[in-house]
């Protein structure tokens, strides 16, 4: 049976596989993911697209040192009005962000690829949508305030799955995507290569 091994540094995507019963390793991939959208960007790639072949990248390069593992790497991009937004520098820009998202409806894009021997042998995306509140100027200084360390970890600047549901007033969309790794496409690959029980 091939050794099960996620290629992140997010906290999130290890809860999230840890709370399915998953038995795996952790391999962060070091990889400068702003440099490589950016490059993306410029040659006018799509949200999806980004999002691919970051997780492709990450799998990948942690697969290369991995010899038979299973390597599972995933990324998330939020897509608002055809903007692409990126994780924020500083509580200021996260503040600006959400400035920017307040009333809207954005979409999360949630790309998940597994790779084998450095190279994918599988990949999905799942898209969520979620329609942001038109929360008040004093909300917002008061949501900073109590998340600045958090709200620099995802570029909505929230984390759903706590306070940061306060943002909304609809989400559309399987939990598991929105929190960036659409799990049960995973499992559903995992049992047909036998490491998860049919």
């Amino acid at each position: 049976m091939n050794e099960v091994v996620l290629a992140s540094g997010s906290l999130t995507r290890k809860k999230i596989l840890e709370d399915a019963g998953l038995v795996f390793g952790v391999d962060v991939p070091n990889v400068d993911e702003e440099e490589i959208k950016s490059a993306l960007l410029l040659k006018g790639a799509s949200g999806e697209d980004i999002a691919g072949f970051l997780a492709e990248h990450k799998s990948c390069t942690v697969s290369a040192r991995a010899p038979g593992a299973l390597v599972i790497g995933a990324d998330q991009i939020l897509e608002c009005e055809g903007k692409i937004y990126s994780k924020p520098k500083d509580v200021e820009a996260a503040k600006e962000q959400l400035t920017l998202l307040r009333g809207k409806k954005h979409t999360l894009i949630s790309s998940v690829v597994v790779a084998e021997g450095g190279r994918r042998v599988w990949e999905h995306t799942d898209r969520s949508l979620l329609h942001m509140r038109k929360f008040s100027d004093s909300f917002l200084d008061d949501y900073i305030l109590k998340h600045e360390k958090t709200v620099l970890d995802s570029p909505g600047c929230y984390q759903v799955e706590s306070a940061g549901i306060q943002l909304f007033t609809s989400i559309e969309g399987n939990h598991c995507t929105i929190l960036g790794l659409p799990l049960l496409p995973v499992l559903d690959y995992l049992r047909l290569r036998g490491v998860v029980a049919a």
